[in-house]
């Protein structure tokens, strides 16, 4: 059985903050009532993002990792990164005799930049009003891709990050399954430590940690070196390719 968050949401009093954490627990609870086990195309802007929630999500559900991310820079970075998160999921399948699925979406830079651009974004402080259109970006890539694939949902591993804003995210997730057949995977992946076993596992699996979120515009605010990090991303696909 699908489940549409908003029939949970729905019982909450207007002026209560939602916790989105618990809205996926009270799902996967009825997941497991009707001995259910969806199919979700998770988001992952990177391997890190994708460590326990796979760890956590596989437990109850049929998992493939959908890379969409458009939005890193350089392209160099952007090939480790995938290069990596795809890594990762064969490691961990192989580790836990999961099934989980990969798919990489297309690198389209240049729309990423264009959008940014037409909006008057370009010198919004991380987390600002840039962040919000990156993940409207790539959510709604996200569902799109999941309803013509057929999946039962779509969600992303973004709420695991401290940094990022998880009501924000599980609003425009919300949002945007408005306007597609399928559900959207509420969630808030940093809860329950999730975040440190995130850490905890890219120990274990040697996974690379990267500097910053991965646009041109926040790099350069923060200072990023991006020719030592293309110098390093080339080095690391000479050799691992």
């Amino acid at each position: 059985m699908t489940i549409n968050a908003e029939e949970i949401l729905n019982k909450l009093s207007p002026n209560q903050k939602i916790n989105y954490d618990k809205t996926l627990r009270n799902m996967i609870k009825e997941w497991e009532k009707s001995e259910t086990k969806p199919s979700i195309l998770l988001h992952s802007c990177c391997a890190p993002c994708s460590t326990y929630t796979l760890e956590y999500m596989t437990q109850f559900a049929e998992i493939t990792i959908y890379f969409a991310n458009s939005n890193i820079h350089p392209r160099e970075e952007y090939e480790r990164r995938l290069l990596v998160q795809k890594k990762f999921v064969e490691d961990f399948n192989e580790t836990t005799n999961q099934q989980v699925g990969f798919l990489a979406g297309e690198y389209e830079p240049s729309k990423f930049v264009r959008m940014i651009k037409e909006k008057g974004l370009m010198n919004e402080k991380e987390g600002g009003k840039r962040c919000s259109a990156c993940f409207n970006m790539r959510l709604d890539l996200v569902a799109e891709k999941a309803q013509e694939l057929g999946f039962d949902y779509f969600g992303s591993a973004l709420t695991i990050s401290p940094k990022k804003n998880s009501q924000l995210i599980n609003q425009i997730g919300m949002d945007i399954q408005k306007f597609y057949d399928v559900n959207y995977l509420p969630s808030d992946f940093k809860k329950n430590k999730g975040y440190e076993r995130s850490i905890e596992m890219c120990k274990e699996y040697d996974i690379y940690r990267q500097c910053y979120c991965g646009c041109i515009f926040a790099a350069k605010q923060q200072g990023v070196d991006l020719k030592q990090v293309t110098k390093e991303a080339r080095e690391y696909l000479k050799e691992n390719n």
